[in-house]
């Protein structure tokens, strides 16, 4: 089958395959990954939960795992990382996705907004480490607030598929109970499986008026509701995905008890070492258009587009590795990890590296 389609592939040069086939069916496809929405819901305000029927290239996900998921908006696609909310699988097609609109989001309210049966997205295949190990660990600790409820529900529906024997606590966070995805059927879990405890948690600032009283804060992560809702969290393994501020809470606690191979995170915001832009020197030559501006320190992605070039991307995080491009000559700085890089014709993602001084992107 596959000498077959390289034969099609070389009669149809120069376009390929899939750009024919798509005239007859978008969803239709020989080579790319693709992914039909089959239901939409918007049982919770500000998110949208997608089922999607993916081609025949799906080879399915372990459970934490995310997917790539790209859309055309305004002619121009765009692409983000969402964990689908399934139990493990590796042959079904269907695949759900929790968006939740985040503000300034331009694909997760674009889906949240126009998103309906029929329409097709470019998926990739799951990737990430973030996932239930094999064997299943004797205890397990989920934790989770907002929108990374994805993967560790993911976690929670496969064990629960399993039969799970073990001892399972699922602990999210939201600022309210509407908030909460697929609350019923976390419920429904934990009324089934006397080993499974599910608890929610909806943080008050202190100063927050509740019921007519000034609150002096609660809810939120510590040491003590670690071992109210886990006391053998020891012997288990954790896994959380949250807000920056969950999660270095969870990491803190684990750290300060010698326990940081027992806890494992996943998260989809960029922190970056911050760039001081009056420390910035030298130029950002993009040669392949002839472009060349000041070093603002800024991500080289965001350079290229403040002197009218629109080069592609795709989570702008550093996951997908849309935005990849030659450096030909120069430094950078990686604003993830600080780390610097004087290798001349060397790949990099332009959305998380910076100039150090004269720079050369072959763009």
């Amino acid at each position: 089958m596959v000498g077959l389609i390289d034969l099609v592939q070389t009669l149809t040069t120069p376009h390929p395959l899939d750009r024919y086939l798509e005239l007859v069916s978008p969803a239709l496809t020989a080579r790319e990954l693709r992914a039909e929405v089959t239901h939409v819901s918007h049982a919770v305000p500000g998110s949208v939960t997608l089922t999607l029927r993916a081609s025949r290239q799906w080879r399915g996900h372990a459970a934490g795992q995310y997917v790539q998921i790209g859309v055309s908006i305004n002619g121009v696609r765009h692409t983000r990382c969402y964990s689908p909310i399934d139990p493990e699988s590796r042959g079904d097609r269907y695949i759900q996705l929790t968006v939740k609109a985040h503000p300034g989001g331009l694909v997760s309210n674009y889906l949240h907004e126009h998103a309906k049966p029929g329409m097709v997205v470019d998926l990739a295949p799951a990737s990430g480490v973030f996932a239930l190990p094999e064997p299943r660990p004797e205890k397990v600790l989920l934790v989770s607030g907002g929108s990374g409820i994805t993967p560790v529900l993911s976690m929670l529906r496969t064990l629960d598929a399993e039969d799970y024997a073990g001892q399972v606590t699922f602990l999210h966070y939201a600022r309210q109970p509407e908030m909460v995805p697929h609350r019923a059927e976390l419920t429904a879990i934990a009324t089934r499986r006397p080993n499974f405890r599910v608890e929610y948690r909806y943080p008050v600032e202190p100063g927050t008026v509740v019921n007519g009283e000034t609150s002096t804060g609660s809810g939120f992560f510590d040491y003590d509701e670690l071992e109210r809702v886990a006391p053998w969290f020891a012997d288990a393994q954790t896994f959380v995905c949250g807000p920056p501020p969950l999660m270095r809470a969870v990491q803190t606690i684990f750290d300060a008890e010698g326990l940081q191979d027992r806890v494992h995170s996943e998260e989809f915001t960029l922190t970056t070492v911050p760039a001081d832009p009056a420390e910035a020197t030298g130029t950002v030559t993009f040669s392949g258009s002839a472009v060349a501006a000041e070093n603002t320190g800024a991500p080289l992605l965001e350079q290229a587009e403040a002197v009218g070039l629109t080069p592609e991307y795709g989570c702008r995080m550093g996951i997908c590795f849309s935005c990849t491009a030659t450096k030909v000559s120069g430094c950078t700085r990686n604003l993830r990890t600080g780390e610097l890089d004087a290798d001349p014709d060397k790949q990099i993602q332009i959305c998380v590296n910076t100039a150090v001084g004269d720079v050369d992107i072959a763009l």
